[in-house]
């Protein structure tokens, strides 16, 4: 059996792994495919979509975060000079990046959800340090022209930070909030209400909202520490004011580990806190996309909310062609396994003046103040391109599977794994061949393949339909390439190392 890279080792992983292992890993067992023990893997297997049973969740759509304003390179402090896109990009290469990148090469529309990260990349300030503001020109302005031109339906806003008047060291960079009393907390929750005016006057329309990225992180750029208490009185003070102000912005928590670490059980435990929290929100940064197999481990202490990746990264900077069918198995194993209802990749584009950005990143720009051109020579100042291995691995997904698809069961082989010995043997799909199927709103059967290991694998395919359907590969080094037609209601179809495939019904 072939499984994705081991995840790699950081400081900012260790804390991550620690905080979901605290309170969770009674609740869930989180042990990878990757130690457990199997028989020798299949080269081939037989699948029936159910599209004769219930449909399972409605996936909403997939979302990237943007890079609106600077970052040191490895994420290492926060310049007082700015970099961002789209601001830095020539008018046509904004278009170009709408197009190709955003809608995915769609006609309408293709990612859902844009990530802005308030304290981090919106960190402009008023006089007082308390309320958001651009930080410079027309920041809002033109991320409004963005989300109209791409066809997103808007930003999904979250504090890295709350503004330096809130906290206990005056700064966006550490620090905790510099008070916990209800009249301090009042003020809080009615300011960052305010962050949101501030964007939607300026047409930035809110989606999503959330309290704090990693609330229990520290880095060299934008953080605000909690404890489980401080973030649940917080949490509970000021979600009901973005609620009420925002009655249609979904409002997750924690960002970190949703229901499953030490906050997030602080919050279940709370009925005021728990009430508000529409969402559980999970950072499974670069891991093995095995993780998400079998079904209810991150939905089991949900208490029936949803669960969803809202950060998907590999933090060593690096990429290669094993990540690329990591990253599209974590969108179908969350998705298939966790009846996740939306994915997030953390940037569309980093600068190449910043080293992390082969690990972060969907593609490149430049700023027109990188004038080294020893790096990346094809591309210009003020241009971008594609990281393959990265985008080739949600493009297919960004393209076939738009808002509101409707996912269904597939029935497919199992294989017994034995786990540990604590958790036993478990009859599991293979984590190396994935399957997922979905309808499209107008009803359009689509299904994904895929293949992440070194040897051809035969999927034979029970559609239910004697309809043709059109086959699409992706892959490290590949986009969009047509394979075939191939008419149901059986298909039989090789897949080749290292490969995702779509395979969607015509006409």
């Amino acid at each position: 059996m072939s499984t994705p890279e081991p995840r790699p080792i950081s400081r900012r992983s260790i804390l991550r792994g620690a905080a979901i292992a605290g309170a969770g890993a009674a609740m869930a067992p989180l042990i990878t495919l990757a130690s457990a023990t199997s028989a020798a893997a299949a080269t081939s297997g037989n699948y029936t979509i159910r599209f004769d049973q219930p449909r399972r969740q409605t996936i909403l759509g997939l979302g990237f975060e943007i890079q609106s304003d600077s970052i040191g390179s490895n994420n290492n402090g926060l310049p007082d000079s700015f970099s961002s896109v789209p601001y830095d990009l020539t008018p046509g290469e904004r278009d170009r990046f709408y197009q190709q990148m955003l809608k995915g090469g769609r006609a309408d529309r293709g990612f859902r959800y844009c990530r802005l990260g308030l304290g981090l990349y919106f960190r402009g300030t008023d006089p007082t340090g308390k309320h958001l503001q651009n930080r410079y020109p027309g920041q809002a302005e033109l991320l409004a022209d963005m989300i109209s031109r791409s066809g997103i339906e808007g930003v999904a806003a979250e504090y890295w930070s709350p503004p330096p008047g809130f906290k206990s060291n005056n700064s966006f960079v550490a620090g905790k909030l510099a008070s916990f009393t209800p009249a301090f907390l009042d003020e809080l929750g009615d300011a960052m209400v305010g962050d949101l005016d501030y964007l939607t006057a300026r047409g930035v329309p809110i989606s999503m909202w959330g309290l704090q990225n990693e609330p229990s992180g520290i880095a060299a750029y934008s953080t605000c520490q909690y404890t489980p208490a401080e973030y649940v009185q917080t949490f509970k003070a000021v979600a009901p004011k973005i609620k009420a102000k925002y009655p249609n912005a979904l409002i997750h928590s924690n960002s970190q580990g949703g229901w499953m670490d030490s906050l997030g059980q602080a919050t279940v435990a709370d009925p005021q806190a728990l009430a508000a929290v529409d969402a559980w929100t999970f950072h499974r940064v670069g891991t093995q996309s095995t993780e998400q197999i079998p079904a209810g481990r991150y939905t089991a202490g949900a208490l029936g909310k949803p669960v969803f990746n809202n950060e998907f990264e590999y933090l060593d900077n690096q990429t290669s062609d094993a990540r690329t069918l990591n990253t599209a198995q974590s969108i179908m194993n969350w998705m298939t396994f966790q009846d996740a209802p939306t994915w997030f990749w953390l940037h569309a584009l980093k600068p190449t003046t910043n080293v992390e950005a082969d690990g972060y990143a969907l593609g490149y720009w430049r700023p027109p103040t990188d004038t080294d051109f020893s790096h990346h020579p094809n591309i210009a100042p003020g241009h971008w391109d594609f990281i393959p291995r990265n985008w080739n691995a949600i493009a297919g997904f960004v393209q076939f599977m738009p808002w509101n698809s409707v996912r269904y069961h597939v029935d497919e082989p199992l294989l017994r794994y034995q786990l540990s010995p604590q958790w036993g043997y478990q009859d599991l799909p293979s984590p190396s061949q994935r399957i997922m199927a979905w309808k499209t709103p107008e009803g359009k059967p689509v299904f994904a393949i895929t293949n992440s290991s070194s040897t051809p694998y035969t999927f034979t395919v029970d559609t239910q339909t004697a309809a043709t359907f059109r086959g699409l590969r992706y892959g490290p080094s590949t986009n969009n390439l047509f394979i075939s037609n191939k008419t149901g209601p059986q298909l039989t179809i090789t897949v080749p190392p290292l490969s995702i495939e779509f395979w969607i019904r015509t006409p």
